[in-house]
């Protein structure tokens, strides 16, 4: 398989640190800037909606450009976001760097995913994708753990410095080892439309909305959900997000092993039952030995990141001639669901306990379940009809 994958695997890692992160320094944006841990969630709501609309848009903007030239200027902006969140004085100013960050991070993954499946033989492009996958969910084990030690080592705004110069570093990998990549020939916005809206799709992307959405629900606010279960400490807390990141990566490849090796409709099914059941079982386990506990920790880790490279696969296969612009609804559409679970599981924390966001994204998950199945059922000639 082409070794460049795992360069554009790099950008991924650094945009999944930028998105991950604050779920871990939640806490410290909220003491510093005097916001409730609700509103301070809502940076993490603000950088989803901004990414699920910009994903999309900012990909046919730049439709017509040379690929790695896009992809340096991207990463210029990002990096500029990041300098920006650094300094920021208020929730506003913090808001508006985090926007950016994710305009510009939707476009530097989706080019991510979508050329390292160009760039691979057929046979390896479920595995191309989950690679990808696991250069974001890495950001679980080296990233977002060091933003954490980082964050209270230091401060919180020393975190985005960091970002910032590792966004640096991932500009000169790009430039020396990247080829020029020419855009591929353009899809008729018919079609495009055609293939956003047929029924199949849909319902993909349904399923892609309600299970970051239940992932979402607790994992947003996991900090201080081991802080009040566990009494966690910020050492503990570092390494069990080690610990989540090392599982999640597994499951990124797990993913794209799947796809390949089955098809990805019946992979995504797999997957989803024994995620939908360790989600559910969380809330009641914090009881268990310590070692049980992190187990399944890893288990739901693991299972959250198989479905993103299982989707993505399931898209190649449906259209190929626009899997482009489909990746980049269903990627803006993954982050519609970060933003819906982080709402949820505010309303959750503000009304009930923060142990209720378990059962309440399992449920979200299971409603993904449904429209997994009815994706399934949709014949496959309907498929065809689009591509």
């Amino acid at each position: 398989m082409n070794k460049k994958v795992y360069v554009l695997a790099i950008a991924a890692f650094v945009v999944g640190t930028v998105e991950l992160i604050l779920g871990g320094i939640l806490d410290l944006i909220a003491t510093d800037l005097h916001l409730s841990l609700a509103k301070a969630g809502y940076l993490i709501s603000i950088f989803s909606l901004v990414y699920a609309l910009s994903a999309p848009i900012l990909l046919n903007l730049t439709a017509r450009f040379e690929r790695k030239k896009v992809y340096m200027c991207t990463l210029f902006v990002f990096l500029i976001s990041n300098l920006i969140s650094a300094f920021s004085s208020s929730f506003y100013m913090l808001m508006a760097g985090r926007a950016l960050g994710a305009a510009t991070g939707s476009l530097i993954f989706v080019l991510s995913l979508t050329l390292a499946a160009r760039i691979v033989e057929p046979q390896y492009k479920g595995r191309a994708v989950g690679i990808i996958t696991m250069g974001g969910s890495a950001s679980l084990i080296l990233g977002v753990p060091l933003g954490i030690f980082v964050g209270n080592l230091a401060g919180w705004r020393e975190v985005f410095m960091l970002i910032a110069i590792l966004t640096a570093v991932v500009m000169v990998a790009i430039w020396i080892a990247m080829d020029r990549v020419q855009p591929i020939p353009a899809v008729s916005l018919k079609k495009q439309l055609t293939a956003l809206w047929n029924p199949k799709m849909l319902a993909i992307h349904a399923t892609t909305l309600l299970v970051l959405a239940g992932h979402l629900t607790l994992y947003a606010y996991f900090t201080p959900f081991l802080q009040e279960t566990l009494g966690a400490s910020a050492t503990m807390v570092t390494f069990i997000y080690m610990m989540f990141g090392i599982a999640a990566v597994a499951g990124g490849g797990i993913g794209g092993m799947l796809s390949d090796r089955l098809h990805p409709a019946k992979a995504i099914i797999i997957v989803l039952i024994p995620f939908i059941v360790s989600m559910a079982v969380i809330p009641f386990s914090v009881g268990l030995p310590l070692i049980a506990f992190l187990l399944l920790l890893s288990i739901w880790s693991a299972l959250s990141w198989t479905v993103t490279p299982v989707q993505n696969s399931l898209i190649i296969k449906t259209s190929p001639e626009t899997a482009e612009t489909l990746i980049s609804t269903n990627s803006g559409i993954a982050h519609a669901g970060i933003a819906l679970g982080t709402y949820i599981g505010g309303m959750v924390i503000d009304h009930s306990s923060i142990l209720n966001t378990g059962w309440v994204g399992s449920v979200l998950i299971l409603l993904g379940l449904v429209t997994a199945i009815y994706a399934i059922s949709v014949k496959e000639k309907t498929v065809q009809a689009v591509a």
